[in-house]
């Protein structure tokens, strides 16, 4: 149980490190953008590729989930595991798929794990969008 643990605390710190690492990213790509006045479907444009971007790094920390779960066969092959993995990190939980006894404590971390990365990117996506507010309402009321 304790080495499972290890295990599952250890991959919550890369997610915890992959997630940092992709909206670090995702600023400085922004940074460069510049807080110029835009039109609604260049900040639409700009919002769809930074929620592709953010749910790209969610896949790769599903998929590192995913990787443990075939590596340690707690899942008969990869494919169901990154299925398991991804109900269970967006807590969908269907059930239809379940860990070992010995396991289930991990799938559990991978759950918290995911509700708090997708907290986090919920955060980010905020953020960004009031700086879009700001950005778009500081362009409307300035006078020429």
């Amino acid at each position: 149980m304790l080495r499972s643990l290890l295990y599952a605390f250890g991959l919550m710190a890369l997610c915890v490190a992959v997630h940092a690492s992709g909206l670090a990213a995702a600023f400085r790509w922004l940074d460069r953008q510049g807080d110029r006045p835009r039109p609604f479907l260049l900040w639409t444009r700009l919002l769809i590729g930074i929620a592709g971007w953010t749910i790209l790094v969610h896949l790769v920390e599903i998929a590192a989930w995913a990787l443990l779960y075939a590596w340690k066969g707690a899942m008969p092959d990869l494919p169901t595991a990154l299925y398991f993995s991804a109900v269970t990190y967006t807590t969908t939980g269907y059930g239809d798929i379940v860990l070992p006894q010995e396991w289930r404590m991990i799938g559990a971390v991978e759950a918290l794990t995911g509700i708090l990365m997708c907290g986090w990117s919920t955060g980010f996506f905020f953020a960004l969008v009031t700086r879009v507010h700001v950005s778009t309402k500081g362009s409307t009321e300035q006078t020429p």
